[in-house]
């Protein structure tokens, strides 16, 4: 069997006129579709596509995982069906690439993708300028393949599907030996790392791999593969394109004292990572940086440049950039330090959440960093490396993929977890595998079941969205060098603030269609942007399937449970407090999205909650996410011994400014005082340029008595505060007391009423 290389070739297909390919390699059979479209090629291979933290695969109609694809298979994105079709074909022992896309002329999406077995077509035949090399044909005009398209659901469904080959398929024992099944994880670089720094060659270090893994068919990659990377790393350098780089960046900074720049070095003597962040990325983290994604899918050695953005989500559910690194260096302190140094860049404020892959020095560098951030490992690498670590049981067993992602992303508590994961041990002998030890101890950082507690910004805690590691999909892939990276770079970022713009016209211009009388859903739509009022939309109408009980009653809280008609087996709980309005959800949905879930609307509606009380909005899923006050005050930029010193005092006074104004021309005698105070603060400033900075210092330090006067007011008028809040407090206490007196007395009256009432109709019937 002849295995192709895993040297990428850029391959280009052009369209003529016509709309048929030059080459005679099979065409996609684009059906009609309601937007316009024109037809693209992309040659990448099944790599070189960002990776997505979502389900590997949503299954038709909401039914069970199904390890055999079938024509009407429904997927939450593209990515998903990617990874879904990668993995069908790692069991059934064929390689697979993206071929043929189809792309709207509204607004340049993807609608339509073939996914193709990697012997699909023919070579080309070489011209004058073509090597000389004598090459592997690896073409044979194989017709297998799937083809997926976008529904107006937004799900993506198997359109086309071609199960057989004309080749013969690749045994178990040589399925890793499949360009898109190979793969140098992050684990397995690190450990090359250390073995090579210790000078171990390529044998030695495969040997001790295949030792590691378990047997050969576990390591994940090919001995040439480890020689590439060896090689790679002995040599990683941004080679020629670094001056490109350098220069951009250079440029930016002279041009925008907000653009933000750091490397680990100099700009002359480089020997660390580099990283930046435009003033629009530092701008977004203060409206969106609850949750960060930082994306090292191109850290892989499949991908010319060791590119690693950070992103998050906007108040369209749209990924967003907060900066982005070069990766020359991997150790453990470089990551500390870009971890380090974004963070500075971002105002010192730490994330509510952070993703990344599961790589021990990534986690380490974590820890060191962000101590009180809650970190989840990208769900779908470790199923990725579950194909490489079990790809014995995959091939032997295969109802385990079915059941084990099932365990994973069906489960609904803790305890059924536990339970399903033990039986699965059980059931397929894996009770001493290593690898399945290992993540079941980290199961708190990448299990849906235990994260849901925590914000992540995503729709649903196990659907997960399509865009949440793919910010430059579509930009940069297999072979984008770093001499066209920045090219690719700024046009991704035009591209994403274009859909962006677009999102907002169609939130202000566009009315949506209501489908209950409901103040709340009026309510919502008026506050919400489009995208995120359709979901809470869809969780309001389902309300009316869900009928809330009362099955504890404490006066001050209520238990109630939730359950679907004809579907008790799956209950959710529901505490709330009628005083504050305040409820929790098992379900969690309100903790993890951010919406809050049709459970609670369910005990809303019984309870004649008609409108959504403030706590359960959250601005940054409003229309108005990006207007008034920031999410941060901090000042923008690194302390002030760091290049960036001036950026960060300029846009901390510019901030104030705008702030002050705002308040200051609120009515006339406001803005006088403002006025005069300004006058004030110019003649200081003027004094502290004559005499030099150490002066005016030296006089806060030591304190003079208008402002030590000035505290001491304060200090009465906060205590006074406090005393009336503290009263406030006591006589709201009381007034919740009587209340609920009143209401306990009411029902037992009612209760009464209701004797008396049944005593009557036993009368009136004898």
């Amino acid at each position: 069997m002849d295995f192709e290389p895993l040297n990428i070739e850029n391959e280009v297909m052009e369209f003529d006129a016509s709309g048929s390919m030059e080459d005679d390699t099979a065409t996609l059979d684009l059906e009609n579709h309601d937007d316009d479209y024109e037809r693209d090629y992309n040659g990448e291979s099944f790599e070189g596509s960002n990776p997505s933290t979502s389900n590997v695969f949503l299954t038709h109609n909401g039914e069970e995982p199904n390890l055999e694809p079938y024509e009407g298979m429904e997927f939450d994105s593209e990515q998903a069906a990617r990874i879904f079709y990668n993995s069908y074909a790692r069991r059934i022992g064929f390689s697979t690439r993206v071929s043929v896309y189809q792309r709207s002329r509204r607004d340049g999406s993807i609608i339509c993708r073939q996914i193709v077995c990697s012997r699909e077509g023919f070579r080309r035949e070489g011209g004058e300028n073509r090597s000389k090399r004598q090459r592997t044909v690896t073409r044979v005009g194989c017709k297998a393949q799937m083809t997926v398209k976008k529904q107006s659901s937004g799900k993506w469904a198997v359109s086309k599907l071609v199960k057989d080959h004309n080749h013969e398929l690749v045994p178990p024992d040589k399925v890793h030996c499949l360009r898109s099944h190979r793969h140098v994880s992050g684990p397995a670089r690190s450990l090359i790392d250390t073995l090579q720094a210790a000078g171990m060659g390529p044998s030695g270090v495969m040997s001790v791999l295949i030792k590691e893994s378990g047997g050969i068919n576990n390591v994940g990659f090919t001995k040439v593969d480890c020689q590439n990377y060896m090689s790679s790393s002995r040599q990683r350098s941004l080679g020629s394109g670094g001056q490109i780089v350098f220069d951009y960046l250079k440029q930016m900074q002279a041009e925008d004292p907000d653009f933000f720049c750091a490397v680990q070095g100099d700009f002359e003597n480089l020997t660390g990572n580099i990283f930046w962040a435009d003033p629009n990325s530092r701008m977004n983290y203060n409206y969106f940086g609850d949750t960060v994604t930082f994306d090292t899918t191109y850290r892989t050695n499949r991908y010319r440049v060791p590119f690693a953005p950070f992103t998050g989500w906007n108040h369209h559910g749209q990924p967003v950039l907060f900066g982005c690194a070069l990766l020359l260096n991997e150790s453990e302190s470089s990551f500390v330090w870009l971890f380090q140094t974004w963070l500075a860049a971002m105002s010192g404020r730490f994330p509510i959440s952070i993703t990344t892959d599961q790589d021990r020095i990534i986690r380490a560098a974590v820890v060191q960093v962000f101590p009180e951030t809650r970190h989840r490992f990208c769900k779908w690498n470790v199923l990725r490396e579950a194909q490489e670590k079990l790809s014995d049981v995959y091939h032997a067993r295969p109802n385990f993929e079915v059941e084990f992602q099932k365990c994973i992303n069906l489960t609904e508590t803790n305890d059924e977890f536990e339970s399903c994961w033990e039986s699965l041990l059980q059931r397929y002998d894996l009770g001493d595998n290593e690898w399945l030890q290992s993540m079941y101890n980290a199961r708190h950082q990448w299990v849906p079941v235990y994260l849901r507690d925590t914000f992540f910004g995503e729709m649903s805690i196990n659907q997960g969205s399509d865009n949440i590691n793919s910010y430059f999909d579509g930009y940069i892939n297999a072979s984008t060098n770093v001499q066209v990276l920045i090219k690719q770079y700024e046009k991704a970022i035009a591209s994403r603030y274009e859909k962006e713009v677009k999102a907002d016209y169609d939130t202000i211009n566009t009315l949506p269609v209501l489908k209950t009388p409901s103040p709340m859903e009026k309510q919502a739509a008026n506050l919400y942007t489009r995208k995120i009022f359709m979901i809470f939309q869809e969780e309001l109408v389902e309300t009316l399937a869900y009928p809330a009980t009362i099955i504890d009653d404490t006066g001050s809280e209520t238990m109630y449970r939730v359950a679907k008609f004809g579907e008790d087996h799956k209950t959710h709980f529901v505490r709330f407090n009628i005083f504050e309005k305040k409820a929790s959800c098992s379900c969690q949905m309100f903790e993890f999205a951010g919406i809050i879930c049709r459970h609670i609307l369910a005990v809303f509606r019984v309870t004649n909650v008609l409108t959504l009380p403030s706590h359960y909005i959250l601005k940054r899923w409003t229309r108005n996410a990006k207007s008034g006050v920031l999410l941060d005050q901090c000042t923008l930029g690194l302390p002030s011994d760091s290049q960036e010193s001036s950026a960060a005092r300029y846009d901390n006074l510019r901030q104030e400014a705008i702030k002050y104004v705002e308040e200051g021309a609120e009515s006339v005698p406001i803005y006088n005082v403002a006025m005069a105070a300004l006058q004030e603060a110019a003649k200081k400033v003027a004094a502290a340029k004559k005499h030099g900075s150490g002066v005016h210092q030296s006089g806060l330090d030591n304190g003079s008595p208008q402002l030590q006067s000035y505290s001491l007011d304060q200090d009465k008028e906060i205590q006074a505060l406090t005393a009336e809040l503290e009263n406030a407090s006591q006589q709201c206490e009381a007034y919740r007391a009587k209340l609920s007196a009143v209401l306990k007395n009411l029902e037992e009256q009612k209760l009464k009423i209701s004797v008396k009432v049944q005593n009557v109709r036993l009368n009136l019937r004898s």
